[in-house]
């Protein structure tokens, strides 16, 4: 007998909503939903590309967004909130030529990037699944299907349905990881991508069922409006 398996997002949608957990990373005023130390993260009315270096940000005064600073030096953000399986919903800015990260779990890491206007994209570009790092070399990276990226200074989103590693009772890992489907400003860019461990610059080396979110913020200017996960 062909055992038929829903998708996740669709397992998800057929869940109840006393049984699923919808997650806010960011009430619109403050850090409380991530661990210190936030270091040089701020909360701002909205952030712009600086008139006479689009390198940078300028900030708005106000409430409603946070980033790592105009000039993007900041150390990475972990949430509070762990997750296994999960919708997660991710609203993000970047400044030319910046680069970031969302590393799901805090071990799997969805590339930031400006690739705006690229007609060739590899596996460091935005929206791809980073590789993995080994004796110095790099393996496992997964480009886009296709470059969805916006001009830096505009706001961008990624959906991302992800399973979690399976462990048995002994603790030793049964399934990879997997991204059951990514979508980058509405273009689905993968579907079915299987993780076998930890991507590159992941501040945990081992697996396990659950993780926290992390945001890379030391390599340029990044801010972030919306951050949610749905858990089953």
């Amino acid at each position: 007998m062909t055992r038929r398996f829903l998708p996740l997002a669709a397992v998800f949608a057929c869940l109840s909503l006393a049984h699923a957990e919808d997650i806010s990373l960011f009430n619109g005023k403050d850090l409380s939903a991530w661990k210190d130390p936030h270091g040089t993260w701020v909360v701002a009315g909205n952030v712009a590309l600086a008139d006479t270096e689009p390198k940078n940000f300028t900030m708005m005064p106000g409430w409603g967004v946070f980033l790592n600073t105009t000039s993007g030096k900041a150390v990475n953000l972990f949430s509070k909130a762990e997750h296994g399986d999960a919708e997660i919903h991710v609203e993000f800015c970047v400044s030319k030529g910046s680069n970031s990260g969302v590393y799901v779990m805090g071990r799997y890491e969805v590339q930031i990037f400006d690739s705006f206007g690229k007609a060739e994209i590899a596996e460091h570009d935005c929206g791809a699944i980073y590789q993995r790092w080994k004796d110095g070399k790099g393996y496992e990276g997964h480009t886009p299907k296709v470059n969805a990226s916006k001009a830096p200074g505009e706001w961008q989103t990624f959906d991302i349905s992800f399973r979690a590693p399976r462990f048995n009772a002994a603790g030793e890992k049964t399934e990879n990881a997997k991204f059951i489907k990514v979508v980058h400003n509405g273009k689905v860019i993968h579907e079915n991508v299987d993780v076998t461990g930890p991507t590159r610059g992941s501040t945990f080396e081992k697996e396990a069922p659950t993780g926290p979110i992390a945001l890379q913020g030391d390599h340029g200017p990044v801010a972030f409006r919306s951050l949610r996960i749905v858990t089953p």
